[in-house]
This record gives C-alpha cells, structure tokens and sequence, in this order.
C-alpha cells in the first residue's frame, strides 16, 4: 500500500539539559526511545534538531551583567553612551540592557516606531498616521511622545516598554533619555559614542554611523565577543540571541556547534544504519497577523547544520501542472503524468515556471522555523525536533 502520510514533526521530550552533559548521547538516545516508544522507525534523510538553549546550557555559555557591564564600559567609554534601535523584550534585552547601563553614566536610549525590527509596537500606525507623524523624518521625545500617544502597552505583553527600559537604566545609577526616531544619524546629535541593537540590519546600521562621524560604534555582536573576566561569550554574534538566564544573568547563544551535528550525526549512523540530517536552531521566521511579531530575534534560523540542509527546495508546484500542463487529465492518468514529470524534474528549477508559487527559501529557514513551532518556548519539554518525510515528494 502507498503511503499516505508527507511530512512528520515531532517533539521529542529529553531529560532536563544541564552544564557538562553530553548533549548528543542524550539526543541520540532520546530520539532512538521515542522511535521505540511510538513504534516508529528512523529512515535516511530525517531530520534531527536540536533548539540552541540546550545546547548553550550544556555548554556553560553564561554571562553575568557585571561581564557586560565591564565589556560595555571598555569599549564605549563608560560615559554617556547612545543605545539604538533594541527590540522591545523581556527575554532578549532586558537583562542585556541592566548590564549596558552599569557600564555608563548616561544612556541615550533611541527607539525605533511604529515597532521594533521584529514587529512589537510601541504605537500603531493609525496611531501615527492620526498624529499627522512622520516616522522616516519626524523626531519625538518622551515628552513629545507622551502628549502625542500616551501610555502604550505590548498587546500580548501588557508592559509599557518605555517606561520599563528607561527604570531598568535609572536602577543601575545611569541617566536615562529617550529618543523615537527611525534615521540612525539622529543619536549623533546627543552622543558620539553608540552601541547599535539591531539584529538583522546592523551593517547598515554601523555603517552609516561610521560615515556620519561617529567616535565609537559597536554592536551587541561586538559585545561579549570575548570572555570577560571568565564569562561565557560567543565569537561571532556576541549578545545577540542570548536569552534572560536570572535577573543578573544572560544566556549567550551557543559557540561551535559544527562538532555536535556531525556527531550526532555518525551516533545516529552507527546505532541505525541511517544517514540522518542534523541542525542546531534557534527562532523560526515567521510572521504573526494579529500582533504583526515576525519573531527572529536570533542572528539566525540555523547555528550549525550537516551538509544536506544546505541549499532550497527544488520543488514543482502541483497545482501548475495539473491547471496547465495536464489540464485535459484526471484520475489515475493525471496521478501518472505529474509523477512522471516530477520524476522526470531538473536539478535546478530556477526561471521554470512550474516552480512558481514554491516557497523561495533555504532548508534550514524552513525547517527550523517549523521545529521552532513544534517545540514552542514554554513548558513542552521537547527540546529535540525530529522531522521525517520533509524530503519526500508525491512520488514517494
């Protein structure tokens, strides 16, 4: 009989990961349980993911505010310092920003707005509009601010994030002043010293503050590139995608991860037999309607991955084919020409329009987006993601 099931995700529940424990013989053996368990079986191709948080935590990748506040205070001066364009939360700034503070003596706090980078607003942009606000040109104040939109809270939240950041500064004994403005030559005016927050537009971002004459310009990758005084870091992105770990303490985003996918990897291999697909992720891309959050607030969807998620689907759509090509088919014969055709595809399918309307991005962006969702970021307990099928078509 065919199959009749496509792609399968899976949340795989682990024993609670702590510093020191060997991640991939936990992995491998929970992933090999759960197949026991559930009566299913490991085939070639499956996917094995594992979140980014675990594997930092079994890394001991931790970093105080002190470390921050030490690395801050090094590289900026330690005197009044321009923090621009942070994303309203929580989780990923809150604790960031205590240790920024401590490093300063004045905090010129510069938010973007309507939103953040990753979509959480500060006000609407009816808000805006019914203001008669400009958001590319016009600069605001608090006091501006205030008069103009009052107090706004995070919809899902229910935290002011103004007044919030700017007591998390005051309580560190820095001043704090906040901006709104959108053009990142802005914070120039108050100081020459800035550590940029963006995640995803930071070159830019670094770069036109550099060619406006900026003294200083650092982003968080720039901070905690290093330890500190025997703290955690990571080389390459530095604060960003560390998470809240205590109230004065961060955890950092996970460092050299290559070594953990190609083991977990040949584990898999040799207990099984089968040639498994292993990533490390962090937060998914995707777009939430009703709160209009995007939710990457990590530098990136993948931290490491084998070779085989390298690359973009190469996919024929369909329902192209069987409106256009096998139009004047159906049942069995229609069933029978597009397996054919899909049997029958190139390697690459970039320009052939019967690839149109596929989703134009890379593996690791797809599917670590949907391990994301499955694990979610609460109390799920599944912290590996075993994905089977995802490379399967209708032929299979």
């Amino acid at each position: 009989m065919e199959r009749k099931v496509g792609t399968i995700s899976r949340g795989i529940r682990c024993p609670i990961i702590r510093e020191g424990d060997n991640l991939a013989e936990i992995v491998v053996n929970s992933v090999l349980e759960a197949a026991e368990s559930e009566g299913f079986e490991i085939r070639d191709r499956d996917v094995i993911s594992v979140t980014e948080s675990v594997v930092a935590r079994a890394q001991g990748n931790y970093a105080s505010i002190d470390a921050i506040a030490g690395d801050v205070k090094a590289k900026l001066g330690g005197e009044t310092i321009g923090v621009i364009f942070p994303i309203l939360s929580r989780n990923r700034f809150s604790i960031c920003l205590k240790g920024i503070a401590r490093g300063a003596k004045k905090v010129v706090l510069m938010l973007s707005y309507p939103s953040d980078e990753v979509g959480n607003s500060l006000v609407s942009l009816d808000q805006v509009d019914e203001a008669g606000i400009n958001p590319y040109s016009d600069v605001l104040d608090l006091k501006r601010y205030r008069e103009l939109f009052g107090e706004n809270k995070h919809p899902f939240t229910g935290v002011d994030y103004v007044s919030y950041y700017c007591q998390l500064i005051e309580e560190q004994g820095a001043e704090a002043e906040v901006i709104f403005a959108n053009n990142p030559r802005e914070i120039l005016n108050h100081t020459k010293r800035v550590l940029t927050c963006d995640i995803h537009s930071r070159m830019r971002t670094k770069r036109i503050l550099k060619e406006a004459g900026a003294e200083v310009v650092c982003g968080m990758d720039d901070i905690l590139n290093a330890p500190v005084d025997g703290s955690g870091c990571n080389e390459k992105y530095g604060l960003l995608g560390s998470n809240k770990s205590t109230e004065d303490a961060i955890k950092l985003f996970p460092r050299d991860c290559m070594d953990l996918v190609t083991d977990i990897q040949k584990k898999v291999l040799d207990r099984t037999g089968k040639h498994v697909e292993v990533m490390v992720y962090g937060d998914g891309a995707f777009k939430d309607p009703v709160g209009k959050i995007w939710e990457l607030a990590d530098p990136v969807v993948s931290v490491a991955n084998t070779e085989g998620l390298e690359g973009t689907p190469n996919e024929v759509k369909l329902k192209y084919l069987a409106d256009n090509d096998f139009k004047d088919l159906s049942g069995e014969a229609l069933k029978n020409a597009i397996s054919q055709r899909i049997k029958e595809k190139k390697s690459d399918l970039v320009g052939d329009m019967a690839s149109q309307g596929t989703t134009p991005r890379r593996l690791t962006d797809l599917i670590g987006s949907l391990c994301d969702l499955t694990s979610g970021s609460g109390d799920k307990g599944t912290p590996v993601i075993l994905v089977q099928g995802y490379f399967d078509n209708y032929t299979n």
